[in-house]
């Protein structure tokens, strides 16, 4: 097993141990932001939210640097981030900091996706990610690590910064969807 293949099964590793230290009643304390409060295990699952989500940057740059592309990683990687993004917005629905129709819609085009790209490659075909797919991500990630740290440091401001990255994570995510099918409806069509 390849160096970037390791990084994406940390990754993979790392997301039971946020899904835990979110789901146990954990006391660690809070701090004060402003008129708000910041629990300090909610600081803490933010931070390794932060670090899995950039083993993605991490491994995808070292696979392509190195040529170690492999059909493992294009399994793995995909997977990984798929349960960390959905795992930390189910998560936040828990906490009631994400309305579930938001996450619902979020999910819902995750699993359409997958299943038009397990198609194409039934038909030996590869569906590449889109840029609008890849800021869909980004927008996805910063709505999940702002969220967690309670808007913080905008919550200073009175700025709805977190709220407004799901609302923004949520448009690009139906557009991206509209956009991947359309140009890949051909793979539709011409399944068997």
């Amino acid at each position: 097993m390849n160096i970037p293949n390791k990084i994406t099964l940390s990754r993979i590793f790392l997301i039971p141990v946020f899904i835990l230290l979110l789901s146990i009643s954990l006391d660690w304390g809070e701090w004060s932001i402003g008129e708000e409060t910041l629990p300090v295990v909610d600081f803490v699952a933010a931070l390794l939210f932060i670090i899995a989500a950039g083993t993605d940057w991490v491994d995808g740059y070292y696979a392509r640097k190195y040529n170690l592309v492999t059909n493992l990683g294009k399994f793995l990687d995909p997977m990984a981030d798929k349960l960390l993004v959905a795992s930390a917005f189910i998560l936040l629905i828990e906490m009631g900091m994400a309305p579930a129709w938001i996450v619902i819609i979020i999910i819902s085009r995750e699993f359409a996706v997958t299943g038009l790209r397990l198609i194409a490659a039934g038909e030996g075909i590869v569906l590449a990610a889109g840029k609008m797919g890849k800021w869909k991500t980004t927008f996805q990630l910063v709505a999940i690590a702002t969220l967690l740290l309670h808007n913080f440091p905008f919550s200073y401001l009175g700025f709805p910064f977190a709220s407004l990255m799901l609302y923004i994570a949520l448009v690009l995510t139906v557009v991206s969807g509209v956009d991947y099918f359309v140009k890949n409806w051909h793979v539709m069509k011409g399944s068997k």
